[in-house]
This record gives C-alpha cells, structure tokens and sequence, in this order.
C-alpha cells in the first residue's frame, strides 16, 4: 500500500492524498486503544515529517469547526437542551424539533460517536428533525461531567470510563422518556454512530420498546442475545472497515436463525465514519447521502405507518 509522499510540506495534502495505512493507524489509536506515544511514532514515519504527520491527522480527525448541515438557528426547528431522568441521575440532552407540529410524531433517539455529544451530533439531529421527527441526543458521559468541549481526545478517554451496563441501562431509561414526551406518537427509534452504533445494536437486545434501530458502523452484540430483540433493524457497513466488518456475518446469521427482520447495507471503497461530513479524509458524500436516504425511508416505515 501507498504511503503518503515523504515531505515534511504538505499544507496542500488532498484528502486522495490520504493512504489507507495512515486511517487505519488513526482507527488502531481512537478504538483500539493504541497509545498516543506509539501512535505519533508511526503517524510520523509514515508521513516522513511531523509537520506532515500534523496534517494527515488534521485531515483524518473530526473538525468541530466544520459548518453544520442544518445552521442551529434553522428559523423551522425548536432546539435546546432538556434532561433525561435515569437510575444513574439525568442525563443531558440536545432536542430539536419542527417548530408547528400538527399532530403526534416519533422520537428519534440519536446515539453520538466515541467524541461525545458534539456539534456535529446536533446536526444530525436538526436533519432529524426536519424529516418529521423529534429528535433527542443524549450525552452518556453526564455521569463524568458531561461532554468536554473541542476534545475529542478527553472524550474518548472519558468513553472507555463508563460501565457499559450502567450505559445500557441509561440508554433504555431514554427510551421510555421518549415514548412519553409531548408531542409524541409513542414509537421510538435510535440512530448511532460508531460507539454509540454498537450501543444502539445492545439497546436493541435490552429495550423491548424500541421500534426501529439504525446502526451506522456500530460493533455488534452477543450473538446469544439477538432472541429478545423486538426491533426492526438497519445496518450501513463501510467495505473498508475490516474492525466492524468482522463481526458481520455471525451478527446477520444469527438473526436470521431467530426470525428478527433486518436490512444491511455495505458501502464499498468507504472507511468506517464515513457519514461524519467533519472528517475530510473519511467521510463519502455518496455514499453518506445514500445512507441517510436509507435511514430516514426505514424510519418513516417503522415510525410514521
């Protein structure tokens, strides 16, 4: 495999420019658990600089700068924060919703990546939220603070703290907060992204309530546990992502021997996070606009009919 060009000036680097080897680095260093010492070491050779190494992360990481897809101020939307009572004390959250709602509508539960609830998480849930629904964002690092702002690093490490049970457990208390909150028609779905798609697989097996799950490049649970699953299920899968792709074909075998309904869908040529439009070297637009065309015609056949 290619490497990127060994100079130490590569302020123009594409997002071609961008090798397989050094995403997949990137990916070994936020879920792997590779540390950063070994981390850098090897981003740098393998980019021949560490000015050169400093812009190929820039490129592969999420930019919390990067405009919204959906402005926070959309004059259609109400958004704002709101919290979400659990055994484990509340949980803080991001809603939005349309503004006129003429009658019930579902909730959609949006389940954010290892970095926390994010900017970019509440774009989604605004985009969310126009399609028809009210959308609501928890933030499972309440329980140590919250979110920090504009760290992903802090973020991460904060994630591997929680206990995953506690997690679940919190994440089916938003469940049931969904299906009683006004204006809604009493069915609830979960969309989630990378950690928060493996959550929303287990949330799957936990919450008999949930009507409708989409799980973007999420790691899949124990296949043992898939006969209590209730939902109707959506999988995007990115070809590249060997990490999640491994689990595939035990995970979908499984729920085919249980009877469980469900789509999956591989995107070829993509690497996992590919939806993330923050990410310049990861996220596909076409294939990003095709998953989400998926998304939101699964989710008005199992939440609107």
């Amino acid at each position: 495999m290619n490497s990127v060009p060994q100079t130490s000036a590569c302020v123009g680097l594409s997002k071609e420019a961008v090798s397989q080897e050094a995403i997949d680095l990137y990916d070994a260093f936020t879920h792997d658990r590779l540390d950063r010492r070994s981390f850098m070491e090897r981003m740098v050779t393998l980019a021949g600089g560490t000015v050169a190494a400093a812009t190929l992360i820039s490129l592969i990481a999420a930019n919390p700068a990067k405009a919204a897809m959906v402005p926070e101020g959309d004059s259609r939307l109400e958004t704002g924060p709101l919290s979400i009572e659990t055994f484990n004390g509340p949980l803080r959250a991001y809603m939005a919703k349309p503004k006129v709602i003429a009658e019930s509508i579902p909730v959609v539960l949006v389940i954010h990546e290892n970095r926390g609830l994010n900017p970019h998480i509440e774009d989604v849930a605004r985009r969310l939220a126009l399609a028809g629904y009210i959308a609501v964002a928890p933030d499972f690092l309440s329980p140590l603070g919250g979110t920090p702002g504009n760290n992903p690093d802090l973020a991460r490490d904060m994630i591997g703290q929680l206990a995953p049970d506690t997690t679940l457990m919190n994440a089916a208390s938003a469940v049931g907060f969904a299906q009683s909150m006004a204006g809604a028609n009493g069915k609830v779905g979960a969309v989630g992204f990378c950690w928060g798609g493996g959550l929303v697989n287990r949330l799957a097996v936990a919450a008999p309530d949930l009507d409708a799950a989409v799980v973007y490049y999420g790691r899949q649970p124990d296949v043992a546990d898939v006969v209590t699953i209730r939902a109707r299920l959506l999988f995007h899968y990115a070809g590249l992502d060997e990490r999640i792709g491994a689990g595939k074909a035990a995970y979908e075998t499984a729920l085919k021997n249980a009877g469980k309904p469900f789509t999956s869908y591989v995107y070829e040529g993509v690497n996992h996070a590919f939806n993330n439009d923050t990410s310049e070297a990861r996220y596909d637009k076409a294939a990003a606009e095709l998953a989400w065309s998926r998304t939101l015609e699964f989710l008005a056949a199992n939440l609107k009919g």
